[in-house]
């Protein structure tokens, strides 16, 4: 291990009782209360209690406002935020999805944007899903609430994250602010979400998890074979198996298979928030174009739309207008 970067912990799933009882998916369809996705964080005491409780939670409050201004489901997506060792982890509570209901649904709700597009081309109908072959598929209650289920979890929460602040840059009194709170909460985001992967796993995890469709091997085959590290061969994020957009974590060494590649960093890659190992002193943040934001379209998640040039001049042209009349009637 890299002593100069620190791993994440790997995200965990809570197999609610609840969960089998909705193995095939027999949920309700949600009525939408609202326009875009809303994160709602809730904070633990360890958290309200340390004495920077204020610049923490503005920290966790700025990174959810990412998540609501980007994304159009109309869901709320409530997380527990609490203080904890490592350097971020989550949790989440997980469905055992008939995958024929999971690509219905997908299909149904689809924005048609270019991501949905090449991803539901690489996806077959039908009953089984393309890596293993089984009849079902791991999927996290936040991302069946965006395909538009209605999910019942005990207390209505979606997942659970911690945060390590006394390594964090904005953090408990004393940190060491080597690592960006920013970068952490987005990542932890990330996998309440939907992203993480259950290479590897076995019983009720054997299934794929929803990200795990999207792994790709060199050649363009999908790959879900757990490696020992030291050697062991390149997996992909990618929507065709062609474009690679980022590169996995492939090695069993404790960090999620779901991340990506960062011990070291691939040759010509920068650090990114979804990195296993997090580097000290970097501060990546999330666009409407990074890999994990592309991950989460492509597995359910709508894009607010982008205006196209001459709408924005129009909207430009608008508030120019709006602005030289206020400037004429304050004269």
């Amino acid at each position: 291990m890299n002593r100069n970067r620190k791993p994440f912990s790997a995200s965990t799933g809570i197999r609610a009782a609840l969960s089998a009882a909705v193995s095939a998916v027999a949920l309700t369809w949600a009525l939408p209360a609202h326009a875009n996705l809303v994160i709602t964080p809730i904070f633990d005491t360890t958290i309200t209690g340390d004495a920077n409780a204020a610049a923490i939670e503005a920290v966790i409050n700025s990174a959810a406002s990412f998540y609501d201004n980007v994304f159009t489901n109309p869901i709320n997506v409530s997380i527990k935020f609490q203080e904890g060792g490592g350097l971020g982890g989550s949790s989440s509570y997980v469905f055992q999805a008939r995958y024929q209901n999971f690509i219905n649904s997908l299909i149904a709700g689809s924005s048609g944007d270019a991501t949905d597009t090449t991803a539901l081309a690489h996806l077959p109908g039908g009953a089984t899903n393309p890596v293993t072959g089984s009849n079902f598929v791991i999927v996290k209650a936040a991302n069946l609430k965006a395909l538009g289920f209605s999910v019942a979890t005990p207390g209505g929460l979606d997942g659970t994250i911690t945060v390590n602040t006394h390594l964090t840059d904005v953090g408990s009194p004393g940190t060491t602010g080597q690592y960006s709170l920013l970068a952490v909460v987005e990542h932890e985001i990330d996998e309440v979400l939907g992203l993480g992967s259950d290479v590897g796993q076995t019983g009720f995890f054997a299934d794929p998890a929803t990200e795990d469709l999207f792994r790709y091997d060199a050649a363009g085959n999908r790959t879900y074979a757990p490696h020992a590290c030291g050697g062991e061969p390149a997996a992909y994020f990618s929507l065709d198996g062609s474009t690679k957009l980022a590169q996995f974590h492939n090695c069993s060494d404790g960090a999620d298979y779901g991340d990506w590649a960062s011990n070291p960093l691939p040759t010509g890659a920068v650090p990114q928030v979804q990195d296993a190992y997090a580097t000290p002193g970097s501060h990546p943040t999330l666009n409407r174009y990074s890999p994990e934001v592309v991950a989460l379209d492509a597995m359910g998640y709508n894009l607010t739309k982008v205006p196209e040039p001459g709408s924005l001049a129009l909207v430009l042209g608008a508030f120019a207008a709006l602005f030289a009349a206020r400037r004429g009637r304050r004269a």
